[in-house]
């Protein structure tokens, strides 16, 4: 067995060498695939992270009478823990929202002045209520209105939000949709493409094939040759489209700074590299061999 794998591959690598264009040619189109696959697969994971972190930042607050006092507060807050839609829920107290206010209006001389003017802290205590879904918060918004606390809240800012959080949901739910229905094309394209290619590097041995077959040569023996070479294809094409990838990485990051924080692109590049390279190269290879068993089907018929 070891004998058959070890002059296998080795006619596998020479097949490579002396199909010297058609190899390359061959490797060229498993580049561009995965190259393409690639490039989607990091746009389409950079925007869910941004969208992750847009949706992390939703919340709904819900502030409470100017009368009512921290302890029923609290008890409210331990009250709405118990929902099990409810990621966390953060007590801002009159004090705490009067220093957030001030510090998010540190450069409005105005406000601050008539804050003063004033005399006295006109902010209400709050609960910041953040979900554990973004689809939740309609859920979490009812239940308050019908709690045991109710009376005491002055409003909810969930209809301020609403039109912010259902743009998120759908945004989120377009591209999960889009990323499922690219991903399948450009996998179908690049089975596609590899196996015409592939058939033509198997057409060139039409008669070695039809030899072997003739003087009792197993399909295991015929077929291993092309299955190395698809794996080779395929790790030639990973490492080669990982470089592209980077190259692409680096130069269009400055152009879509305002749609992507810097270096967001490159970033998650280089902190999945080796998820990537591997994913590629399990991809890159299950391409090549598949393309070439199903290309040489018909030269094993007996």
């Amino acid at each position: 067995m070891f004998l058959m794998i070890s002059r296998t591959f080795k006619e596998s690598i020479a097949s490579i060498i002396r199909n010297g264009w058609l190899s390359i040619a061959t490797i060229s189109i498993l580049i561009m695939s995965l190259y393409i696959i690639s490039i989607f697969f990091v746009s389409t994971s950079t925007a869910n992270g941004i969208l992750e972190e847009i949706k992390n930042k939703a919340n709904i607050s819900v502030y409470f009478k100017a009368d009512v006092k921290e302890e029923t507060i609290l008890e409210a807050k331990g009250e709405t823990e118990k929902m099990g839609e409810i990621k966390s829920v953060d007590y801002v107290s009159k004090d705490e929202a009067l220093e957030n206010f001030k510090k998010n209006n540190a450069s409005e001389p105005i406000i601050l002045e008539s804050l003063k003017e004033i005399g006295e802290n006109p902010l209400l205590a709050s609960l910041v209520i953040k979900a554990n879904s973004s689809t939740d918060y309609q859920k979490i918004a009812e239940s308050i209105k019908t709690a045991e606390f109710s009376d005491d809240v002055s409003r909810v800012n969930y209809n301020k939000n609403r039109d912010l959080i259902d743009k998120l949901n759908s945004v989120i739910a377009t591209i999960q949709r889009v990323g499922i229905s690219l991903g399948f094309l450009f996998a179908a394209i690049s089975l596609l493409i590899t196996f015409n290619a592939i058939r033509i590097t198997i057409y060139t041995h039409k008669q070695e094939i039809e030899i072997m077959r003739l003087v009792g040569a197993s399909n295991m023996f015929i077929r291993l040759p092309f299955v190395f070479e698809g794996i080779i294809y395929g790790i030639a094409g990973s490492f080669v489209s990982m470089l592209l990838l980077f190259i692409s990485l680096k130069f269009i990051s400055p152009y879509i700074t305002s749609a992507i924080p810097t270096g967001s692109l490159v970033g998650f590049y280089l902190g999945n590299f080796w998820m990537i390279l591997l994913y590629q190269i399990l991809l890159g290879s299950f391409f090549g061999v598949l393309g070439g068993l199903m290309a040489m089907r018909k030269y094993l018929k007996v």
